[in-house]
Formats: structure tokens, C-alpha cells, sequence
């Protein structure tokens, strides 16, 4: 990340205010090893909170000086440069404001933790317009709209529940975006997978877009590292309870990971494949399993260091009660006598 760089609010003119745009300064010394990336690369890494296609139209309007020079995207860094980045966007009007209930675990001045509902989606998009955590937050706090994505920071599913934070400054989505990046950000999970597994363990598998089928991700060579830390809570009959830890955030991850192992998470639509129901369960079990309508993760403990004040934070959320029924019934099965 290089030495830690200094954020300006500049004045914004009465239009722009109007408009709802947003403008500030970042100064920032690159790194040593940064030397031989281009400068779009380098800035993704010191500017984790804005995407690359977004520094890449700075850099080409001429709001990136670097040593007082304004260069091209595909130009290469030595390390060590001075760089001033003119940084301006517009706030996000396009997201209607909703309000939608939502569990807060936590709010301050800087941040707000929620307790995100299994269903909901988290940003608006093609088929959701409305009825997304996005929504939800502006219209729990409309000052989120000058806030990059109203603050969220991280992502879950749509069908996964659980604990994610969002920043309500831009100060403090940046340092928390670096934070994430830097893997500083602890996000724990509870899943419960099928199978019986033997002992816990870690997949160190790159993972990518499938090649075919679009809305599914794989592990593939050619994908982003991915690692995932699992061990065992718990063994049924037919299938484990798992405590899993990200160390990256790749799309789909836990899920992509543990079917690629072969322990699919039950109720996984897109990588759980056909719905299993073991020989010999209880009916209750067999009931639960075909009524769990989704997969079967929920975030349970997120651990961070507040932006603002550097104290360590840390949440739990207990399983939903979906998932909690779920869990009953694998352990009311595991003492049934068998026939």
C-alpha cells in the first residue's frame, strides 16, 4: 500500500453540490513494489475503494499527476513516486431509497454493522431494482448516497445471512476497503456441508467465471487466488457443521470451495447439485433437509479495527432460526436409534 496517504475534502462548487457530486485530493508515495506495474495497477492497489475502470478515467482526464507529471495508464512506476490523484465522482443517485427493515448490531458515526436477512439482496441490479440492503441503507441514512457503493464495504449472497459492515464516510470506506484487502478484516462463517468430514483443513485453489455457464463460478487455473480455512463444529450422521474462515473474497467462495472438495453445502442451488436426503434419516431430518430452501451459510463473526479510532471491534449473530431448525434436527437425528 506505500506510506499512508492523506485524504482533502476540496471546495465543491454550488453546481456539483447540486448535482450531488463528490471531489477529493489523494496523495499518496507508491510503494517499492509497485516498481513495474502500470500506473493503473499501481493505484488499484493503493486506492483499493475505487475501481480500476474508475482510476483509469482520472489518469486519462489528466486528474492523476505523478511527480507533477501526468501519465498514461499503461505506463509503467518505479516506486517511490509522489502522486496526486484529483478524485471525483458523483454520489449514487441512480439507487432509490427503501425502507426496508434491517437488524443493526452496531452504529456510530463512521460505521454500521448489519445482521443481513437470508434473501436479501445486497446490491440493486439487472432483475432487482429495489428491494436490496442498498436501497435499505440510503434510506436509513440518505448521507450514504456520497458514500462509494452507500458504504458497503464487503458482500453476502442473496441467500446468505449474516454480518457485514458498511462505512458511512468516505474516510472510513476507505480504510476499510484497505483493511479488507489487506486481509485485516475477520469474517467467519457457519456451514453445514454434506458429507462426513474426516478433519479440518485449508483450499488453496484459484477460482474464475465459468467458461459456459455464466452465473457459476469454478476453480480454474487461470482464476484469482482463493483460500478458504475450514474445520469441524460438529459431525452427523450424513453431513458436518463447519466454522469456515475467508482469507480472500472471491465470488461464491465457501460454496465454490467445499463442492470442489466434495462437501457441498446443503441447499446450494448452483453447486450442491441434486438434493440428497441419506437413507435411514429420522423424518423429521428428511422434512428439514427438502424445506431448507437455501444454502445452508450464515455469517456468523466479524472482527475489524474501527477506522476511525484503530479499537478492535468484534460481532457475533447466532443462526437464524431457518438454520437453527435445521442444525436441531441433524443433532435429534444423530441420537435416533437406529432400526
Amino acid at each position: 500500500m506505500g506510506k499512508e496517504y492523506s485524504e482533502t475534502a476540496a471546495e465543491t462548487s454550488d453546481s456539483d453540490r447540486a448535482a450531488g457530486a463528490e471531489f477529493r485530493v489523494h496523495r499518496i508515495e507508491l510503494p517499492p513494489e509497485a516498481a513495474g506495474l502500470r500506473l493503473d495497477q499501481a493505484l488499484a492497489r493503493a486506492l483499493p475503494q475505487y475501481s480500476r475502470a474508475r482510476l483509469q478515467g482520472w489518469i486519462e482526464a489528466g486528474a492523476v499527476e505523478v511527480d507533477g507529471r501526468r501519465l498514461r495508464a499503461k505506463d509503467k512506476v518505479l516506486g517511490g513516486e509522489q502522486v496526486r490523484v484529483q478524485a471525483r465522482w458523483q454520489a449514487e443517485t441512480r439507487v432509490e431509497p427503501e425502507a426496508l427493515a434491517l437488524t443493526v448490531v452496531h452504529q456510530d458515526r463512521a460505521i454500521l454493522v448489519i445482521d443481513k436477512p437470508a434473501g436479501l439482496v445486497v446490491h440493486p441490479g439487472a432483475g432487482n431494482p429495489r428491494h436490496t440492503l442498498q436501497n435499505a441503507l440510503l434510506a436509513l441514512d440518505p448521507a450514504l448516497a456520497r458514500v462509494p457503493r452507500a458504504g458497503l464495504v464487503h458482500r453476502l449472497d442473496k441467500d446468505t445471512s449474516g454480518l457485514l459492515v458498511v462505512a458511512r464516510t468516505p474516510e472510513a470506506h476507505a480504510r476499510l476497503v484497505a483493511a479488507l484487502a489487506a486481509r485485516e478484516i475477520e469474517r467467519v462463517y457457519l456451514a453445514v456441508c454434506t458429507g462426513v468430514m474426516t478433519g479440518g483443513g485449508s483450499v488453496d485453489e484459484p477460482i474464475g467465471r465459468h467458461r459456459t455457464q455464466r452465473t457459476r463460478m469454478t476453480v480454474r487455473a487461470d482464476g484469482r487466488r482463493a483460500v478458504t480455512h475450514y474445520r469441524i463444529v460438529k459431525r452427523f450422521r450424513a453431513h458436518t457443521l463447519l466454522r469456515v474462515q475467508l482469507q480472500t473474497g472471491r465470488t461464491h467462495q465457501i460454496r465454490v470451495h467445499l463442492a470442489h472438495i466434495g462437501y457441498p453445502l446443503i441447499g446450494d442451488p448452483l453447486y450442491g447439485g441434486r438434493r440428497r436426503v441419506p437413507a435411514g434419516c429420522s423424518p423429521e431430518l428428511a422434512e428439514a433437509l427438502r424445506a431448507f430452501a437455501r444454502q445452508a451459510l450464515h455469517a456468523a463473526h466479524l472482527g475489524l479495527e474501527h477506522p476511525l479510532t484503530g479499537k478492535r471491534l468484534e460481532w457475533d449473530s447466532p443462526p437464524p432460526e431457518d438454520l437453527g431448525r435445521l442444525i436441531a434436527a441433524l443433532e435429534q437425528d444423530q441420537h435416533e436409534p437406529r432400526a
